[in-house]
């Protein structure tokens, strides 16, 4: 079945703030779903690519380095900042990370270190600081930060559905 390309999904950002808590442990438990997801495969199988596509090793990389978006958001929002720090479309890092080449448990631990690193700073912030809004570039929509942490969520679900993806391929 093919699916929705990540820069064509659309948000809805219309529930309460108080689902924010759900939305940390989403974020939370992200870097454990992908090691359960890559810890078992041979090297060979993470890191081979259907046509263009990231491999699977790729996919945790990519994870792992925008992580620093993630963080920079968050500056964003304690910097009562307008408009929140845009993406990079071309996923330069991504391609330039050279994940293939690299050690699994590098990849795995990085991530870890800094969706922890993430996950700390959102434990002591004021329920109300997630009410706080910016402009998203991409989107063109104002996003409180629990509409970001939702949006984070799902970008960590499509790229651990693309790992999917990838391992159902034959071979």
């Amino acid at each position: 079945m093919a699916h929705i390309d990540w820069l064509e999904r659309h948000f809805n950002f219309d529930f309460p703030v108080e689902l924010y808590p759900e939305m940390i442990e989403r974020l939370r438990g992200t870097p454990a779903r992908l090691e359960a997801r890559l810890t078992p495969l041979p090297a060979e199988r993470r890191t081979r690519r259907n046509g263009a596509d990231w491999s699977i090793q790729e996919q945790a990389g990519h994870l792992w380095v925008l992580e620093a978006l993630v963080q920079a958001r968050l500056d964003n929002y304690a910097a009562g900042a307008g408009t929140l720090h845009a993406a990079d479309p071309t996923n330069r890092q991504t391609w330039e990370g050279r994940f293939n080449e690299r050690p699994l448990d590098e990849i795995l631990a990085g991530f870890r270190r800094e969706r922890d690193w993430t996950v700390e700073r959102l434990e002591v912030l004021s329920p109300y600081a997630f009410e706080r809004a910016a402009h998203h570039p991409r989107l063109r929509v104002m996003m409180r930060l629990v509409d970001m942490l939702y949006f984070q969520a799902e970008h960590d679900d499509y790229h651990l559905a693309r790992i999917s993806d990838l391992l159902r391929l034959p071979g």
